[in-house]
C-alpha cells in the first residue's frame, strides 16, 4: 500500500465517531526516593510528566494517530503524594473540535483498600497529525452518560475561555 492510499484509508477511518470511553487511559505509578522534591513530596515536574504522557495516550486512542500537546491548563495541584504512594492517573478525551481535542487528566492517591483521594486535575488541549506533522482532523466524539455530556459542555466553557485569553495575547 502506497503513502496515497494510507492517507485515504486513514481519512476514511478518521471520519467515523468514537465513544469517549474508548479513550480512556490508566496508569499507576509507585513515588520513589528519585520522583521527590526538597520537601520529601512528589515533585511537580515528575506528575506534570506522567500526566502528559497520559494525556498524549488518552488523544491517540481517540485519534489513531500521532498528536501534539497544545496547550496545559488549569493543573491544580490539590494534594501532596509521598515515597510509597500509589499514583493513579486517568484520562480521557471530554471535548473534539476539528484538529484538537480536550482531554481532562484526574491523578489521585490510591490507598491499599483502593480508594482513590484526588491530588491533581488538568485539561490538555491536543491536536491530532497527519504523517507530516499538520493537524488534521480528528474523529467526533459519541457521548453516552450524563457524566460524558456535562464534561463536554463544561470544556465547551472552557474552550471559549481559552480563545478568549488568547485574544488578550
Amino acid at each position: 500500500m502506497n503513502t496515497e492510499e494510507r492517507n485515504r484509508d486513514r481519512k476514511e477511518e478518521g471520519k467515523k465517531n468514537r465513544r469517549a470511553e474508548e479513550s480512556v487511559v490508566e496508569t499507576v505509578h509507585i513515588v520513589r526516593p528519585n520522583h521527590l522534591n526538597g520537601a520529601e513530596r512528589l515533585f511537580g515536574g515528575i506528575l506534570m510528566q506522567w500526566i502528559d504522557e497520559v494525556a498524549a495516550l488518552a488523544a491517540k486512542r481517540h485519534t489513531h494517530r500521532n498528536v501534539i500537546t497544545a496547550s496545559v491548563d488549569n493543573l491544580s495541584f490539590l494534594k501532596g503524594a509521598y515515597q510509597k504512594d500509589v499514583i493513579v492517573i486517568r484520562g480521557k478525551v471530554t471535548y473534539v473540535g476539528r484538529t484538537s481535542m480536550e482531554v481532562k487528566v484526574d491523578s489521585y492517591v490510591e490507598n491499599i483498600d483502593g480508594d482513590r483521594i484526588l491530588i491533581n486535575r488538568a485539561f490538555f488541549t491536543m491536536v491530532a497529525l497527519d504523517d507530516y506533522d499538520r493537524p488534521v482532523e480528528v474523529p467526533g466524539l459519541e457521548l453516552v452518560t450524563e457524566e460524558e455530556r456535562q464534561d463536554w459542555e463544561k470544556a465547551k466553557q472552557r474552550r471559549e475561555m481559552r480563545i478568549r485569553c488568547k485574544e488578550d495575547f
